[in-house]
């Protein structure tokens, strides 16, 4: 009988074995893109989302020795303690990309991989992208292939493993040592949709600081020799077992791993909030474009909502009035409100100020729920609809179908490099033109630079008072 390793071992094999000359240019370009989109809102999550505070005091308190950068702020923390931080921001405004089936994978990957690259110095433009494109692979072939009933958050249960395999990767840790890095990291597999489903909760935009934190520790800890867990995924109580009620597709996962490269398909998000909303954002955006309404005569806008959206919908009066930023993001009666009523949505249009404005609380208190099982969330992220009803009897309606961002409408260089200085501008310390700039440019081309050093140097505008107080 042939005794099939576990996929762990397959998993640390390609993280291991795979090189910048095995990447198709479509996975190159992802990983680009997807270093440019992150860094851009870590940089802005500094400066508009206050739920980040406590994460950015504790490490700037615990202090340490200073191995890697806080983004934004520019201080010098031990590399667990930075992406810890920048996961937190990575994800703290929900702007960060996703892929095409929803789900997370570069909150917890791009922090944890560049607060690697400062801890081993001298890291190329070549090896970040190599990477960055082995843990988005390994992220979308658990993700889109385990038995999920939104009970556990893929984002991080699935995330910690793709961080831990590019932080690896990006460490030059062995398969062996690669597959201890995995076990060791599965002991941060956690988190349930609980908190993303519930109010109140500042978790549901921090959670990826957690997963960056247990990979950047977990390759430091397999690199010293500590032994994960041999049978970690396909094991008794393996992973898949326990998370997923043993429904899982290994031949899927597995399947041209090495040779085929789905990671080309990230999407880049254009609003500030939930994935799932986007499609109602864009319909709300798109209708007032379309058609002359006056706010003023709506009477009721309906949403009409699969399994998914309708958490976003309940429980209805909280959600149109949120008490938090955090909620506001995840709240459907209010980002839909907020696009009728400014006719866009920007990063900036998310301040504590901007919960009170009376328009857009006025309308959000109009938008009524209505079920429709055709827009439940099944293998792809659905299309949104919205039907405006006014005072004098008639009704509008529209479906948010190709979505700015979304696959067959993919943000272009161009379209993220404005998105990059809308955020940058918005950091805790903003950057200059000039800055912002050079990292755009830099990035487009991040296999020519010989340092990721110099990306973070750029990225931070207090890089060099930073370095002089950690001296």
């Amino acid at each position: 009988m042939t005794i099939t390793a576990d996929l762990s071992q397959q998993l640390a094999e390609f993280a291991a074995n795979t090189r910048f000359a095995d990447m198709p240019p479509a996975a190159v370009e992802a990983a680009k893109k997807s270093v440019l989109d992150t860094i851009g809102v870590m940089l802005a999550a500094s400066g508009m989302e206050p739920a980040v505070r406590p994460i950015i005091e504790l490490v700037q308190e615990s202090g340490g020795k200073g191995e890697a950068t806080i983004f934004g702020y520019g201080d010098r923390v031990p590399a667990g303690a930075a992406a810890f931080a920048n996961g937190a921001l990575a994800h703290g405004l929900d702007f960060d990309s996703q892929t095409p089936w929803g789900a997370h994978a570069d909150s917890s990957i791009v922090p944890t991989v560049l607060a690697l690259a400062e801890l081993r110095e001298s890291v190329t433009g070549e090896e970040l992208i190599t990477a960055v494109a082995i843990g988005q692979e390994i992220f979308i072939r658990l993700r889109c292939n385990v038995g999920w009933h939104m009970d556990w958050n893929l984002s991080t249960v699935v995330g910690c493993f793709s961080a831990t395999a590019a932080g690896g990767s990006l460490f030059k840790l062995d398969a062996t040592q690669l597959a201890n890095a995995l076990g060791i990291a599965s002991l941060q597999s956690s988190g349930t949709m609980e908190q993303i489903f519930g109010l109140g909760s500042d978790l549901r935009g921090m959670y990826a600081g957690f997963s960056s934190q247990a990979s950047v520790n977990a390759v430091r800890l397999a690199a010293r020799g500590m032994t994960g867990i041999r049978n970690l995924f396909e094991g008794e109580a393996g992973v898949f077992k326990v998370y997923f009620k043993g429904e899982y597709d290994r031949d899927k996962m597995v399947a041209n791993l090495g040779k085929e490269f789905l990671s080309g398909g990230m999407t880049y998000k254009y609003w500030p909030a939930v994935g799932n909303a986007h499609t109602y954002i864009h319909a709300a955006i798109e209708l007032m474009k379309e058609n002359d309404v006056a706010l003023d005569q709506v009477t009721e806008v309906k949403v009409f909502v699969g399994d998914f959206q309708q958490r976003m919908c309940s429980p209805l009066a909280e959600r149109q009035v949120p008490n938090t930023l955090v909620d506001a993001k995840f709240s459907l009666p209010f980002l839909v409100a907020l696009a009728l009523a400014k006719g866009q949505m920007e990063v900036g249009d998310f301040t504590s100020e901007a919960l009170k404005d009376r328009t857009v609380l006025a309308l959000a208190r109009k938008v009524v729920p209505v079920p429709d099982s055709s827009y439940n969330w099944t293998s792809k992220l659905p299309d949104g609809k919205i039907e405006v009803l006014l005072a004098d009897g008639t009704s509008v309606s529209r479906l948010g179908s190709r979505v700015p961002g979304s696959v067959k409408l993919p943000m272009t260089w161009e379209e993220l490099f404005h998105k990059f200085g809308s955020c940058a501008r918005a950091a805790v310390s903003p950057l200059s033109a000039d800055r912002i700039s050079e990292l755009c440019n830099s990035l487009k081309t991040l296999e020519t630079v010989r340092d990721v050093r110099e990306i973070v140097a750029t990225a931070v505008s207090n890089f060099d008072v930073a370095h002089k107080k950690s001296a």
